[in-house]
């Protein structure tokens, strides 16, 4: 654990006070109410109220609407999230009075210290995914975890849990080096590609930092043996693979066509059989990861294949959304080359006439980085209709534009706005067809107005 981490712990105790700025945020809601269980007397600020805001004020957290220095009023030290930045008047008073401010990661590490099993899901892709099938599987072995997802998960009715049992769950980012920060008893690695370039020099970098994750763990790795790039980074670690072919110790077998049954294999002996709702070899690999992690943890295989037995999908992982002139909408987060292979890959396994694929490209870093990459996998639907790059935290210093992936993939439409991709949508679907909408933007928009 770094020096910051450990200052932070003095800070995380029974009785002390602590500012939450951002608190109505997806992993900062969660945050808030784990530090309250531990005994700590929690306050938090955030720009507008929420759900979220009026979840925390119920169960006796004060929340700020607005952020003002008179805010941090009492707090011995704040915790940010990562999009409050050192102009936040609550950051700027707190440094001004001396006041100690640490980031939202370095607090999820110290409370992970607090409990047996701290499990870490990593990975370029999947994270979500598999973080909330293995969500699933804890909920059916009765571990009553507390778990941190980056998306909504049905079965939670949120993307969080706060529980009273020894076990946490944390889905965890590569990117900014964020997952340095945490304390895994198990860490799990899903593959590694290059990705968040705006970040990482190159895919060099990227694999020295999951690296860097895997030797955190105090309690063993699980990690894809079939993904090169993952088996490079960890060359001379040692880790427990999975994957497909003979040599993992965790491995599938008498795996279906379309992948949602197979046998798990663990050391040479059958853990489970598995009967997945969700469809793609992407899904089998990920379900085999979370099968994996649980038989480390000792979770009998019984548990294992009935949690999963239930997982239909986190929210915006090939989500059904409705139908549209005799067509499925579907919406997927898929913002990676590696990610529109495999979701499209998912799709021709199913019953349709053509794919039309709404794509929304995300950060222009990565647009020029993988642009090759992505015309390829682009090319591969029928149909595809373009949305201009959803900019999120960056500015376009390079000029590029969803126009430069138009001009080469022949008879791609190109729109400025969603809802133009939305009247391009309902303008050219047909009885039968499967249509996407895909990226980590607000490209899901447009699906739902094509439905409404």
């Amino acid at each position: 654990m770094n020096n910051r981490n450990e200052e932070l712990k003095r800070y995380l105790q029974p009785g002390r006070r602590v500012h939450l700025v951002g608190i109505g945020g997806v992993s900062m809601r969660p945050l808030g109410l784990v530090l309250q269980g531990m005994g700590m007397e929690v306050t938090g600020s955030d720009m507008s109220a929420s759900v979220s805001t009026e979840e925390l004020v119920a169960k006796g957290i004060t929340v700020h609407i607005g952020h003002q220095a008179e805010n941090i009023c009492g707090a011995e030290c704040l915790i940010r999230t990562a999009a409050v930045h050192n102009d936040n008047p609550e950051i700027a008073a707190a440094r001004s009075a001396g006041i100690p401010v640490f980031e939202r990661a370095q607090a999820w590490g110290v409370i992970m210290r607090e409990y047996k099993n701290a499990v870490c899901v990593a990975g370029t892709h999947g994270k979500t995914t598999t973080t909330s099938m293995l969500t699933h599987i804890l909920m059916a072995a009765d571990i009553d975890p507390t778990v941190m997802i980056g998306g909504y998960l049905p079965l939670l009715q949120a993307g969080h849990r706060v529980g009273q049992g020894d076990t946490i769950l944390m889905e965890s980012c590569e990117y900014c080096d964020s997952f340095l920060n945490f304390s895994p008893t198990l860490a799990v690695i899903l593959n590694v590609e290059a990705d968040h370039l705006d970040y990482f020099k190159d895919l060099a970098d990227v694999q020295k930092s999951f690296r860097e994750f895997a030797l955190l763990s105090t309690g063993g790795v699980l990690a894809n043996g079939d993904d090169p790039h993952t088996v490079e980074a960890l060359s001379g670690t040692p880790y427990v693979s999975f994957g497909i072919q003979p040599y993992n110790r965790v491995r599938a077998e008498n795996i279906c066509p379309d992948w949602r049954h197979l046998d798990v294999v663990c050391d040479g002996q059958r853990y489970c059989h598995l009967d997945l709702r969700v469809l793609g070899r992407h899904n089998a690999m990920n379900a085999l990861a979370a099968a994996g992690a649980a038989w480390m943890l000792g979770i009998p295989g019984e548990a294992a294949a009935r949690g999963l037995s239930t997982f239909s999908g986190a929210d915006r992982r090939m989500q059904f959304k409705g139908r549209f002139n005799g067509a499925d909408v579907y919406d997927d987060y898929a913002h990676h080359p590696d990610e529109l292979a495999a979701t499209i890959e998912a799709v021709r396994t199913m019953d349709h006439n053509r794919l039309v694929l709404a794509f929304q490209p995300h950060t222009y870093t990565r647009t020029k980085a993988l642009f090759p990459n992505f015309v390829r996998e682009l090319k591969k639907a029928d149909v595809v209709v373009l949305a201009e790059i959803y900019a999120a935290r960056e500015s376009n210093l390079t000029g590029i534009s969803s126009m430069d992936l138009q001009k080469e993939i022949p008879g791609s439409i190109y729109c400025q706005t969603l809802p133009e991709v939305t009247a391009q949508l309902r303008s050219l679907i047909q009885p039968g067809d499967v249509v996407l909408t895909v990226g980590a933007g607000d490209i899901f928009r447009a699906g739902e107005a094509l439905l409404k």
